[in-house]
Parts: C-alpha cells; sequence; structure tokens
C-alpha cells in the first residue's frame, strides 16, 4: 500500500468521523466548528480528485463563508439555546438514522448500477473547447455548455439578498446592515485589515483572470474579494454601505445583467440566447466573469452582514 492510499484512507476516515460527530454533538456551536472543519477536510478530497476548482470553492463558502454564518447563528441562539433543554426523542432520533441510511443506500445503489463506461458529454466538450478560446475545461463549461445554468445561479444570488433585505423593520429599511463594529485601533484584528486586503484583492484579481485558463474564476476571485471587505468591516475600518445606495445596487446586478445583455445580444445577432460569436467569444466571458466577480463579493459580504439593522447616517 503506498503512502498516498494510506494518507486518503485516513481522510475519508476522518471526514467520515468528524460528520458523524457534527450532526450528533449537543452544542450548536460546536456543530458550526465541526461543519467548518469538515468543509476544509473535504476540499482536500476534491484536491485529491485533481478538482481543484471545486477544492477552492468549498474551502470558501463551505469552510469559510458559510462557517461565518453558521457561527453567527449559533453565537445569537447560544442563551435560547441553554434556556432550552428539549432534546428530540428516541424515536425521532431513530426515524432520523434510519432515513439517513436509506438516502445512503439509495445513493450508493445509483451509483453502482452506472453502466460501465459511465455516460458522458466530455469527448464533445472537448472537441468543441476550442470555439471559446479557454483552457479550463472547468470555466469552459460554466460559461458556455452551461451558461444558462450559471446565469440563473447569480440570479438565485440576487433574490437571495432581496430575501434577507426583507427582514428589515420599516425604521432600518434604506440603511445599513447589520451592526457598526468598533475594534481596537491598535489591535491585531485592525492590523491585519491594513496588512491583509492588499494582497487580498490580488489575489483575487489574480484567480478572476487565470480562471480563463487555470484553476480559478469569478466565484473563487468574489469570495477573496468579500473577506477581505467583510475583514476591513469587522475591524471597524469601514462601514457597511447603505442599502439605499444607488452604486451598490448596480453592483449586486452588473453580473445577471451584462449576462442577460450578452445573451440577449446571442438572440438577435446570433443563432441563440447566449451564443457567443467565435472571435469574440472569450472577450465576452471574460467580460461577464468581471461583472459577475463584483455581483458575487457584494453578494456574499452583504449575506454575512444581515438585514438593516441601522439608519444611513449611523
Amino acid at each position: 500500500m503506498s503512502i498516498a492510499t494510506l494518507f486518503e484512507i485516513v481522510l475519508a476516515a476522518v471526514v467520515l468521523g468528524l460528520a458523524i460527530w457534527t450532526i450528533t454533538v449537543s452544542e450548536t456551536y460546536s456543530a458550526a466548528v465541526g461543519f467548518v472543519a469538515y468543509g476544509l477536510l473535504v476540499a482536500l478530497i476534491w484536491v485529491r480528485l485533481d478538482a481543484v476548482d471545486v477544492a477552492m470553492t468549498e474551502a470558501a463558502i463551505g469552510g469559510g463563508l458559510g462557517g461565518i454564518v453558521l457561527l453567527g447563528a449559533a453565537a445569537r441562539l447560544r442563551e435560547s439555546e441553554a434556556m432550552t433543554a428539549e432534546r428530540p426523542g428516541r424515536v425521532v432520533r431513530l426515524c432520523a438514522a434510519a432515513l439517513s441510511a436509506s438516502i445512503a443506500m439509495v445513493l450508493a445503489v445509483a451509483v453502482l448500477i452506472l453502466p460501465d463506461p459511465a455516460p458522458t458529454l466530455a469527448p464533445t466538450v472537448i472537441s468543441n473547447a476550442g470555439a471559446t478560446g479557454l483552457a479550463n475545461p472547468v470555466t469552459n463549461v460554466l460559461m458556455a455548455f452551461r451558461a444558462m445554468d450559471t446565469m440563473l445561479e447569480k440570479v438565485v444570488l440576487m433574490l437571495a439578498i432581496v430575501g434577507v433585505w426583507s427582514l428589515a423593520s420599516d425604521q432600518a429599511w434604506g440603511g445599513r446592515p447589520g451592526p457598526r463594529h468598533e475594534a481596537d485601533p491598535n489591535g491585531v484584528l485592525a492590523f491585519l485589515a491594513r496588512l491583509t486586503p492588499p494582497a487580498g484583492i490580488v489575489i483575487g484579481i489574480y484567480l478572476l483572470w487565470t480562471g480563463a485558463d487555470h484553476p480559478g474564476g469569478a466565484f473563487q476571485g468574489g469570495a477573496v474579494l468579500a473577506s477581505m471587505w467583510l475583514l476591513v468591516i469587522m475591524a471597524g475600518l469601514a462601514d457597511t454601505p447603505p442599502v439605499s445606495s444607488r452604486s451598490l445596487r448596480l453592483i449586486l446586478v452588473a453580473g445577471p445583467g451584462v449576462f442577460l445583455v450578452v445573451g440577449l445580444g446571442g438572440l438577435c445577432f446570433g443563432p441563440a440566447f447566449l451564443a457567443y460569436p467565435v472571435a469574440f467569444a472569450k472577450p465576452l466571458i471574460l467580460g461577464i466573469e468581471v461583472a459577475m466577480t463584483l455581483t458575487i463579493a457584494a453578494t456574499l459580504a452583504l449575506l454575512l452582514a444581515g438585514a438593516p439593522e441601522r439608519s444611513a447616517t449611523r
């Protein structure tokens, strides 16, 4: 047995054990911490499967921004959780375990009955990859062969922001999301918030640009930019913008808006919706990804900030 195989077995065992512990631990905060660690370990699994793009997304969302959301929710639930001692009964837990096992068995059977070799569109995608000028197969698929799905995902992000903002009270509507953070100006957090963002912004832009030919892309770059913005906000060096800001709203609709305009251009001047002209395919896709990066960065950061809680002047 090689060292690589041994490492994969140990990694799989640790991930499985951590997943079981996360769903069985009684404290919400501990479960959230376990979920963050689980996301980071799953990112390692994706790296072992040579899916670097998926690994970066998993690390940024599952182990990063998603973990911050869960940790914040757990912190808010800590007081009410302490007052509520009710736990699911044995019958409920047994039914949940049986349902989980049944779903796992169905998925296992579905994988086992797949024909060998499994049906795939990879040869078709590879034979037409040169039409876009993109060397990264993941970006090629997302922006060309599954462009409609990618555009609708950005629309879902925009609708998520609308849903979060709709939770604001009438008095706070139009104001700033989340509380105003105050940190020690001479503390470690403020130091990191001054030191890290310049490098983080460069890395985010690099991930966007290199995504055309190497692992990376708009989502990974946008997640890095969002984390840098949140770091500055948490350190008290900047405040969240009011949701009534026109420039903010333009950024939030930039991604799906540019996507839609390019798609309509293909419908009006080409053979189909989102049909890129071969001569301009790569510039158009890069333009869409730049707009999507801004939208993703702003959306992820504002989703974590929450609903408007203060007036625009505070």
